[in-house]
């Protein structure tokens, strides 16, 4: 069972490991021990969570989303297996916590009346400027 806040936890059935070995340097031990771990959530199967946070979920994923509706994180930074194991979960929990969060919904404004006012009337200095710019006429 893990724990995503005090409403939301997801059973160990949705959740599954295996064990490689960890790329990178580590001398002797990194050939033969097995300490970088893939967590596996089952994601779109999961009744635990509900339709808007799996969508949420499946954007924030990105191609850690597998196609049969998987999110697959991946943990080999330490020479632990168990502190590799607890960051895998970790990350999980962070990105579903995340995908909880509904965005708000942006309400579209106008411009003010001085904002428009004030626009036009750079504009007006502008052109000003632009147009002094011209060929100045000798016919004195």
């Amino acid at each position: 069972m893990l724990r995503i806040t005090d409403t939301i936890a997801l059973a160990d059935w949705e959740l599954s490991e295996s064990f490689t070995r960890s790329q990178g340097p580590g001398g002797q031990n990194v050939n033969k021990v097995e300490t970088a771990v893939e967590l596996r959530f089952e994601a779109e199967r999961s009744p635990h969570l509900p339709g808007p946070v799996k969508t949420r979920l499946k954007r924030l994923a990105g191609r850690r989303w597998t196609t049969d509706g998987a999110i697959v994180i991946r943990a080999e930074e330490t020479r632990s297996q168990a502190r590799n194991r607890e960051l895998a979960r970790e990350r999980l929990v962070d990105l579903v916590r995340e995908a909880l969060v509904a965005p708000k919904r942006r309400i579209a404004t106008k411009p003010t009346l001085g904002s428009k006012r004030r626009r036009l009337a750079a504009k007006a200095v502008r052109g000003e400027v632009k147009s002094l710019r011209g060929k100045i006429d000798d016919t004195e």
